[in-house]
């Protein structure tokens, strides 16, 4: 029997026992949290419970707390309404900062603002690590501080870990009184997390990434903090975010916002020792490999091991180690069923070829070091294929048109 592995945490990770609980005991309920009888009052005292439960669990204040229906909401909804709410204050306000190894999340609203919305987007470059240059972040505001809407940068980068030191970007940016907003949703339940004592502005948090349900997160901000609404409706959220809440999943995800905090520690050690016994053994195995963000422990995120591997597309890996029963990411975008190299690596100065040979391995509350074990099993003898089936396909490609065998498909082409 094929053994089972899953190691792609970051992506999603399986729902917390408590948080299938009570999942399961509110979805047997009735009332929209807005009517005002006693079903529709029990369900708003179900939604505020569970907005002091992030809260607390978040270092906010439960007025701080936004319901989306998840981390890609939350994003636009800073981006999107941020921006639009300083332009009003301030006409000259235009330019929209993000660090360039952003989730598409962030990035794709702000390409969208700076094409229709008249943004000025500036894409701010980071080192080998993938953490944020604070010279060219120091620099960026220095010259154009006055004309900022607003800056975002990740808590934790969703590809190779890295860490960000947000304490330092939000002091640059409150000197020129930038609003400051973090994806935070990789980094909720692996590191400590504290809205107050961080400074930020606003914060993404999502369910599916902390072992609550899908389809639910939150945008933390400050209650001082301009928002324009990106929905509009039934004026739900202070206004901000309309759309009928659902008490089921807020309840289930808050719960497991609390739980995946108050085990963090504990949670922490156990999955950085997996994640440092697999790049370990791959790195022994496979001694070429690369490992991709911070060699510092301490500045990435512990679940996380990111590595690229030489003469190898990662999506032939990620095929070869799904034949065997392991589950991993590339961490790269699929765009028009082409594949196409990490924006993540390419802003670290990673050269394309090499971008193309990633694979990410994410550890989660499930994973065992059975689960490393085998995948040091497979893995050697994946890379080994993948690597022929590279040099074949340049061979290929190499020779002249007229010469390639009938029915085979443009270069690049799937």
């Amino acid at each position: 029997m094929q053994v089972s592995v899953y190691l792609d945490h970051a992506a999603t990770t399986p729902m917390l026992p408590t948080a299938q609980r009570v999942l399961v005991e509110h979805l047997s309920r009735t009332g929209n949290p807005s009517s005002l009888h006693t079903a529709g009052r029990a369900a708003r005292r179900v939604v505020e419970e569970s907005r002091e439960r992030v809260a607390a669990s978040l270092g906010a204040r439960p007025s701080e707390v936004v319901w989306t229906s998840g981390g890609t909401e939350a994003d636009n909804l800073a981006v999107k309404g941020l921006f639009w709410a300083r332009r009003t204050q301030d006409a000259q306000r235009r330019r929209l900062l993000v660090s360039a190894v952003e989730h598409h999340a962030v990035l794709d609203p702000a390409f969208w603002m700076a094409e229709h919305a008249g943004a000025e987007l500036v894409l701010l470059p980071v080192d080998a690590d993938g953490v944020i240059e604070l010279d060219a972040l120091r620099a960026e505001l220095e010259a154009h501080g006055e004309q900022a809407a607003l800056l975002s940068v990740m808590w934790a980068n969703n590809e190779v870990g890295a860490l960000q030191p947000l304490a330092d970007v939000v002091a640059l940016a409150r000197r020129h009184g930038v609003p400051v907003h973090a994806d935070a949703v990789q980094a909720v339940g692996q590191v400590p997390v504290d809205f107050a004592a961080s400074g930020l502005d606003a914060m993404t948090v999502s369910g599916h990434k902390v072992g609550g349900p899908g389809g639910v997160g939150a945008l933390l901000a400050r209650r001082e903090l301009a928002l324009t609404p990106v929905l509009h409706g039934g004026g739900q959220e202070r206004g901000v975010r309309s759309g009928t809440l659902d008490a089921a999943l807020l309840a289930s995800f808050s719960v497991a916002v609390e739980d995946s905090v108050a085990t963090r520690v504990e949670h922490a050690a156990h999955v950085s020792g997996l994640r440092d016994a697999l790049v370990a053994g791959i790195r022994a195995a496979v001694p070429d490999a690369v490992l991709r963000g911070p060699a510092d422990a301490t500045r990435r995120l512990p679940a996380n091991a990111h590595l690229t591997f030489p003469g190898c597309e990662g999506d032939s890996l990620l095929y070869l180690l799904d034949s065997a029963g392991v589950e991993v990411s590339t961490g790269s975008a699929c765009q028009a069923g082409v594949p196409q190299p990490s924006h993540v690596l390419l802003a670290m100065g990673v050269d394309e070829d090499d971008a193309r040979g990633a694979l990410r391995l994410t550890f989660g509350r499930s994973s065992t070091a059975a689960d490393v074990d085998r995948v040091l099993e497979v893995l050697p003898a994946a890379v080994d294929r993948a690597r022929a089936a590279g040099l074949a396909g340049r061979r290929s490609e190499a020779r002249p048109a007229a010469v390639r065998r009938s029915g085979t498909s443009p270069a690049g082409v799937r």
